[in-house]
């Protein structure tokens, strides 16, 4: 039987213990979240009272609620969280298969927490720490060798639900089937990117990371940089997350940065760069000034009220003062701008001759080498390092992946001219003739394998389907500028969108219907899915537009009638289609999610209808299908009350709301209550296969029209009174008002009594009239512009 996880205890209820408890929740995994008792009784607490003594833990389970950015998928999963403390509820531990202990990181107090444990845990329970650099020699000194065996570090990265990163480091004497077991349920599970470390001091990502932002301190005054600088240069055109570095220290908070440099700079006695950790004065002082980031409200920027709203002002490290950030422009950034490729991105900014591209060439090869250096100490191989510093600090590209980038030999000669120590293991590779890191062979890449000094297969992550793996595999089936077909084996076809942000256009509606025609032919069902960063960010507004102005009405209606039919046909065609969305996935991204007949969502999808924020209404069949999706078997009964559900459908629609998990969109009905979630994003396309193939095997039928009884023209009277009652209070525009005239409208049935039938064709007729209508506003066409010029929307 195999190993199953049905309920974990989290020893520790801070913001790291209350997010795995969060996660696990997400996960739909019963957790056990304990926390000390209260030491000081405060006027009012009744000591003996669970109110009290829980709470530490109770108040971790409120702050749950009100995070930003939310650390739990759904409200639901506060269910599946108990409470207590450790002096009355630890024994409770023997009924947990995993424990994982989230303390402070005092060994002392670790010590005493594992000498009670010991006896109290089941004989087959797994127990972590989430320790961020302890060692596990230390942290099990006494033990038995039984615990031991079951022992090993869990580490998460916070926000815990968020970042894929999940560092496994083993002890000498834990058992490898419980390093296979965690690292199972992390990645199936949990939805982790699990990276096998090495039990040494801040193990893989933070002992790089912190390396890289030292290193980055350290070259700023020789290179006259400024924080904000400094920021703009390490960011995306560096394939860095926009927090960059300050940034991403104001994120973390200057004390936990503080402390993991300080552990690095104490524990790393015989690393030839340990000076690099040894933080600046000024680092200590503002900690000491608790000018801690984010948490505290100031660290390297501060938000400040101005007569212009919020401005984000930065930290002058000469005069220690907050002051206007400067504009920052560098010729180097400028043009990789306009580089897509991001490999040839990150060498045009490292390759350039300006002060920022020196600078970040120089930070850059000097991280790449010391990481190279370590190679053996942290991990066993350079795989390891890239999908650590990619899952746990989001940079597009790690470490190797760009020193192939900038090209191997000639950071090998560079780093020789700046007397950076080049590892001997990168020239033995060069000298084989072997000139890059990584290597294509077929549908699958290599790396170098330093201890046996040959080539081995990248490891694969179990049940990841990629599309890149079909392309190297000769399986397109048809294709044009915007989408592809491709076999997905077993009888599957698979569309991918690829058009910019994958934004709907003509194209991609002739390959949806092209995809039909040959899924019904040739294959057994259809998926629709992408390897990008979103699902679908919307229709081509752009295009629109410029359509519009341009006079071009018949186009205008084809592509919006165009769009609603592939829906359609996608929802009631001979073969199962399953829509498969992720990330952003917006207006007509959610209409093509919701014309399937099944959805596998990602967990982190943000889904939702929102083209009333451009001065429109769906147009591809959105208010029809949420009103399916919400009204459900209910829809043709004449005693169903459709007012509550109209009234949700209107607020999901007229506020544009977006559900921030797939869990919320189920909720919100973007989702249909049956959708299937993968937890883990590198298995979705396959789980979506695996999904279109059970519905094709067990009798695929398609469904039937839903037909719908609306209230008509009372319910739209009866929600434009609202509306005039909101314009009367300012609460929106005029304009405002004549869209959600035109959204009731569709909404309600138009002009029918509540006892008329109301066919899905009549609702896409009053939709596709609506669009239309409000596309010929000046008002609407000022919105749209707005939102392509400012990236936010108008109201006027």
């Amino acid at each position: 039987m195999s190993f199953r996880i049905r309920k974990a205890a989290v020893l520790g209820a801070g913001v790291m213990g209350s997010g795995i408890a969060a996660h696990l929740a997400n996960a739909g995994i019963p957790v056990l979240l304990l926390d000390i008792v209260p030491p000081q009784v405060g006027e009012g607490d009744k000591p003996d009272s669970k109110a009290f003594r829980n709470k530490f833990a109770l108040s971790a389970l409120a702050n749950l609620r009100k995070q930003k950015p939310a650390p739990l998928m759904t409200e639901r999963a506060l269910a599946l969280i108990e409470v207590g403390n450790f002096d009355d509820d630890l024994k409770r531990v023997g009924e947990c298969d995993w424990v994982v202990e989230v303390i402070k990181e005092d060994l002392k107090l670790k010590h005493q927490l594992f000498a009670k444990l010991e006896p109290l845990v089941s004989k087959t329970a797994i127990v972590s720490s989430n320790t961020s650099g302890m060692s596990i020699a230390g942290m099990t000194d006494g033990r038995g060798d039984d615990f031991k065996s079951r022992f090993l570090v869990t580490h998460f990265f916070n926000p815990v639900r968020y970042m894929k990163l999940l560092e496994l480091v083993a002890g000498e004497k834990t058992s490898p089937s419980v390093l296979a077991r965690m690292a199972g349920f992390g990645e199936r599970v949990l939805g982790k990117g699990i990276v096998f470390g090495k039990d040494t001091t801040n193990f893989i990502a933070n002992r790089i990371g912190t390396y890289g932002m030292m290193r980055t301190i350290q070259l700023m005054e020789a290179h006259q940089v400024s924080i904000e600088e400094v920021d703009k240069i390490f960011g995306p055109a560096m394939g860095r997350p926009k927090s960059a570095v300050f940034r991403t220290a104001d994120l973390v908070g200057l004390d936990t940065f503080l402390h993991v440099t300080k552990n690095c700079y104490d524990s790393l006695t015989s690393d030839p760069a340990r000076e690099t950790f040894k933080p600046p004065k000024w680092l200590e002082q503002m900690v000491e000034k608790k000018m801690l980031g984010d948490k505290s409200g100031s660290g390297f920027y501060k938000k400040q009220k101005g007569d212009g709203g919020k401005e984000i002002l930065v930290l002058d490290l000469k005069t220690f003062e907050y002051r206007a950030q400067a504009k920052v422009r560098f010729e180097s950034l400028g043009a990789a701008r306009d580089v897509e490729e991001l490999g040839e991105r990150v060498k045009t900014v490292m390759t350039g001759t300006d002060k920022a591209a020196k600078f970040a060439e120089a930070v850059t090869l000097d991280t790449l080498a010391y990481a190279a250096r370590l190679l053996g100490e942290i991990a066993d191989d350079y795989v390891n390092v890239d999908r650590a510093m990619r899952w746990g600090f989001a940079w597009d590209m790690g470490p190797f992946e760009a020193w192939d980038a900038y090209g191997v030999a000639a950071g090998v000669k560079r780093m020789k001219e700046l007397n950076v120590p080049v590892a001997p293991w990168v020239e033995a590779m060069l000298a084989s003739g072997r000139t890059k890191f990584y290597a294509a062979d077929g549908r699958y890449d290599t790396y170098w394998n330093v201890p046996s000094r040959s080539s081995l297969f990248v490891p694969t992550i179990d049940r990841q389907l990629t599309i890149d793996s079909l392309k190297r595999g000769n399986k397109q089936v048809a294709a044009n500028d915007s989408a592809s077909l491709w076999d997905l084996g077993d009888g599957i076809l698979g569309l991918e969108f690829h058009s910019k942000m994958n934004s709907i256009d003509t194209m991609i509606i002739e390959l949806m219907d092209q995809a039909v025609d040959v899924a019904e032919k040739d294959f057994r069902g259809l998926v629709i899915g992408n390897d990008g960063g979103n699902f679908s960010a919307g229709a081509n507004i752009a295009m629109l537009l410029w359509a519009v102005k341009d006079g071009q009405w018949d186009e205008v209606k084809k592509l919006i009638s165009g769009f609603q039919r592939a829906n359609q046909r996608m929802r009631y065609s001979s073969i199962p289609v399953v829509t498969a969305p992720f990330g952003l996935t917006l207006g007509g991204g959610c209409e093509v999610t919701m014309g399937g007949n099944a959805q596998q969502a990602a967990a982190e999808t943000y889904i939702g209808l929102v083209e009333f924020g451009v001065g429109l209404i769906p147009g591809g069949g959105g208010n029809m299908q949420l009103l399916r999706n919400l009204f459900g078997a209910q829809a043709g009964s004449k005693d169903f009350d459709a007012l509550p559900y109209l009234k949700k459908a209107f607020l999901n629609i007229g506020m544009a709301k977006v559900a921030t998990s797939a869990e919320e969109a189920k909720e919100a009905g973007f989702l249909t209550p049956d959708a299937g979630i993968s937890m883990n994003r590198d298995h979705q396309l396959a789980d979506a296969k695996a999904r279109a193939l059970g519905l094709a095997e067990a009798g695929f039928m398609a469904p039937r029209a839903t037909t719908f009884f609306l209230p008509g023209r009372s319910g739209a009277a009866t929600i434009d009174m609202l509306l005039y009652d909101m314009v009367l209070n300012h609460q929106i525009s005029d304009h405002d008002r004549l869209i959600g005239k035109k959204l009731a409208t569709v909404l309600t049935g138009g002009d029918v009594s509540p006892t008329t039938p109301v066919t899905e064709q009549r609702l896409l007729d009053l939709e596709l009239e609506a669009f239309l209508s409000l596309c010929g506003e000046a008002k609407t066409q000022d919105r749209i512009q707005h939102m392509l010029e400012k990236g936010k929307p108008l109201r006027n």
